[in-house]
């Protein structure tokens, strides 16, 4: 059984690294025709959404809806990503991207840099989670104790930093891994080599349904809203202005709508989720949570 999920990985694996060449080297618009505000664009800007899942299934669900988002604002957007969550958000810090979906700007020394957040999906609350597979035999928090316990990368604010804060609370000495994004935590722990992770509730139930596997919660954080869709303040406001307007009107349009279906298939969401508007205000409890967090995950 575990040569064949082995087998599994490779093969994603080698798929991946195909889908990563064509994200990257290739603009996720083609020429833009047929209505008036689907201009030539006048610069093309990189788009680097955060590393929940591998790099394939990122892959397949961003590219889509960049390309209708390009075709729809007249504003090129192209996909970048890192091969981990932190490489990613470290492509951000350093200038290389224009526009997120990200929560890693939260904090007091982030939130300096000036980025905007100007959208959201629509979907329920997060929470922090640290789970383990059903039939683990570690029943409570203490039993981590001296254990490895799986995080998708330093940076994953629900995934990692609140619940290793909580481990921290009650002095528990479990040893962070680092897997690069939680697909790849999932697969540590189905694997064996850790027997717990770190999650985020939306990405649990959608990796439970995608892969038909069962896990129990061993412990929830307060919500939070999802990641927000964020522009840094290089971006002209007038093409900021058109790339929300383009988001938040997907599901107001048929094709709009038809991208969000497959990009929830490629996920296994239960439903497509919606692109909304939102404001800084919407990530209060980010905000809230660096002010009460231990020094080390600032």
């Amino acid at each position: 059984m575990k040569n064949f999920y082995r087998l599994k990985l490779v093969k994603r694996w080698a798929a991946t690294l195909m889908v990563l060449v064509f994200c990257v080297a290739v603009p996720a618009t083609a020429q833009p025709v047929g209505t008036p505000a689907a201009r030539a664009p006048d610069k093309s800007y990189n788009f680097s959404p955060v590393n929940q899942h591998s790099l394939e299934l990122t892959a397949m669900y961003w590219n889509p809806i960049l390309k209708y988002v390009s075709e729809k604002s007249g504003v090129e957007l192209n996909l970048r990503l890192g091969r981990t969550s932190a490489e990613t958000t470290a492509k951000v810090l350093s200038g290389e991207a224009d526009f997120s979906f990200t929560n890693h700007l939260f904090s007091p020394d982030r939130i300096k840099l000036g980025w905007t957040v100007f959208g959201r999906r629509d979907a329920p609350p997060v929470r922090g989670q640290i789970i383990v597979l059903a039939d683990s035999p570690i029943k409570t928090l203490a039993d981590l104790a001296g254990k490895e316990v799986a995080f998708p990368g330093p940076e994953a604010l629900v995934a990692y930093k609140t619940t290793y804060a909580k481990l921290l609370e009650q002095k528990i000495a479990a040893t962070p891994v680092f897997a690069g994004n939680l697909d790849a935590a999932f697969s540590q722990m189905i694997a064996g080599r850790v027997l717990a992770m770190g999650s985020n509730s939306q990405m649990t139930d959608e990796f439970a349904s995608r892969e038909k596997r069962s896990f129990r919660v061993l412990w929830s954080s307060p919500p939070f809203n999802d990641l927000a869709l964020m522009a840094s303040p290089r971006v002209p406001r007038s093409q900021l202005q058109a790339v929300t307007k383009a988001f938040a009107g997907m599901n107001l349009d048929m094709q709009g709508k038809k991208v969000l279906e497959e990009a929830a298939k490629a996920i296994n969401a239960k439903q497509p989720i919606v692109f909304i508007a939102a404001s800084d205000d919407d990530y209060a409890s980010y905000r809230d949570f660096y002010r009460n967090a231990p020094a080390s995950l600032r």
